[in-house]
């Protein structure tokens, strides 16, 4: 018996493997899903086949259910009681109507390969295949030579022959459940004209499944062309315009689905659907009262029925299961309405997660923006004041090197006057052979020159290259001494100069 309180921890593994692979491909909730699964010793595919095709009655229950229900043999006393007074008394077990299950249809061609068997199996059998192709053709070939051989045959076998199945005579093509639908529209309308009715544009069991999931009616009508009664059926029943309005009626939930017994197709429905009688019609749907997956066939209508008998039908069967429906609508609606709100709250849920770890990682990016740039802000201070350092060591270690002023005078010395970027002038003496850059050197160390005193020796600056950053120009006319020409201070000032001082700024280096 199926447990009603679902808890997941009563399962073993494999059983919570079968739940969830049932669920996915059913939609199914769990609670009503294990009662169809321990139905089905917990057997996926027979679990889903059941659900998709409909559930039909367990023999065994329906046995135990009938022996149950059936009364106890009467015994010796009563007999004799019933035979000398006269006692009678009936006793009619009640029973309960039960549908007719409506099974699934899916057609199969009958030109369909069912089963092509792998090419090393095909080579061993192939002696036994030729084999029998010979013995067949030699006894065709002896039924030809003497065709009087079966018939005595048959005869000494006492008449009695095998029958064989009627072959297909009226050359239709088999093709599939859409084609087959599209062609019986295209053929109904050009026998009976312009209609309002809506045939399902598609096969047998995806009605049945529409059906099925929109918890709707499948009205199925079957029509044999042969009968002398369709077109009759057809004009004065089925086209009229009470059926076409009953049927197009979007209240009533109908889904119209016919065929032709001609087709494979409508003659595996006809056939499923236990027809006895063209024209044929049947209202399929869902029964939750038998089960939660059960497809069963509430109505029947055979032969040629008026539509003032149609209708009433139609409508009595409806609505007999119409509450059933109703209730089985409302419990799924409610169900997909949890759903809903429950991937709603998952999806709220998940967008709240994303702005968290979006905030944290703007955060994130924020510190470790303020954290390079504190550390590129000390590394440029480390490094200006390494740049400091360097300099005015540089300039300590420069100034021991700049020779001092000669004393002498004559074509040897050069007699320059400095103007300096402060407006002070300096005059002083340089060698005529000195390089330019001990002139440079002499206005970047001139404070230090000017308050030089005894002290110990400075070394030059490892890893430092020094630029200046000013440039020495004549005023009129207007030259600038430059380094990189490398020449001697008399070969560029003469014996006698005026340079100024003009800073250099980081546009013009």
């Amino acid at each position: 018996m199926a447990n009603t309180d679902f808890d997941p921890s009563q399962l073993s593994i494999s059983q919570q493997e079968a739940l969830g692979t049932y669920t996915a491909v059913t939609n199914q909730e769990p609670a009503a899903a294990i009662p169809l699964l321990e139905r089905s010793q917990w057997n996926v595919q027979i679990a889903i086949a059941k659900f998709f095709d409909g559930e039909a009655p367990d023999p065994v229950e329906e046995a135990r259910a009938s022996l149950a229900s059936s009364p106890a043999p009467p015994s010796q006393s009563s007999r004799q009681e019933t035979l000398m007074n006269g006692f009678s008394r009936s006793t009619r077990p009640q029973t309960r109507s039960r549908l007719d299950p409506a099974p699934r249809i899916v057609p199969q061609p009958e030109n369909q390969n069912l089963y092509r068997p792998p090419f090393l199996l095909t080579l061993l059998f192939t002696p036994f295949n030729l084999l029998y192709r010979l013995l067949s053709g030699s006894l065709r070939l002896f039924t030809y030579l003497f065709p009087f051989l079966p018939r005595l045959l048959s005869g000494s076998a006492g008449g009695r022959v095998q029958p064989r199945r009627p072959r297909d005579t009226s050359g239709r093509k088999p093709l599939n459940p859409r084609d087959t639908a599209a062609r019986f529209a295209r053929e109904f309308e050009e026998e009976y004209g312009q209609h309002d009715l809506k045939f399902f544009e598609n096969g047998y069991a995806q009605a049945y499944d529409l059906a099925k999931k929109d918890l709707k009616f499948l009205l199925v009508i079957l029509l044999s062309p042969e009968h002398d009664d369709t077109s009759t059926f057809v004009r004065g029943t089925l086209l009229s315009p009470e059926v076409v309005s009953y049927i197009n009626d979007p209240q009533n939930k109908i889904i119209l689905w016919a065929g032709s017994v001609q087709d494979s197709e409508a003659y595996q429905v006809s056939t499923a659907l236990n027809c006895s009688k063209f024209p044929f019609a049947a209202l399929v749907a869902h029964t939750p009262q038998d089960s939660s997956t059960s497809m069963s066939t509430i109505g029947r209508i055979s032969g040629l029925v008026p539509p003032s008998a149609f209708v009433p039908r139609l409508q009595s069967a409806i609505s007999r299961h119409s509450a059933a429906l109703e209730r089985a609508r409302a419990s799924r609606n409610e169900q997909q309405a949890t759903r809903n709100l429950r991937e709603e709250q998952n999806s709220a849920y998940e967008r709240s997660l994303a702005q968290d770890r979006e905030r944290a990682r703007q955060r994130r990016e924020e510190e470790e923006s303020r954290l390079r740039a504190e550390r590129e802000a000390k590394a440029k201070a480390e490094a200006a004041e390494r740049q400091t350092q360097n300099l005015e060591q540089w300039r300590l270690w420069k100034a021991q090197s700049i020779p001092p002023e000669p004393t002498s005078s004559g074509d040897e010395i050069t007699r320059v006057s400095i103007r300096m970027t402060s407006g002070e002038r300096i005059v002083r003496k340089f060698r005529a052979e000195a390089d330019i850059e001990e002139l440079y050197a002499f206005v970047e160390c001139y404070d230090i020159l000017s308050n030089s005193s005894a002290s110990s020796t400075v070394a030059e600056p490892s890893n430092y290259e020094h630029q200046y950053r000013f440039r020495l120009v004549s005023p009129l006319p207007r030259m600038v001494y430059d380094l990189a020409s490398g020449e001697t201070i008399g070969s560029k000032v003469g014996r006698s100069g005026n340079l100024l001082v003009e800073p250099i700024d980081d546009e013009d280096s």
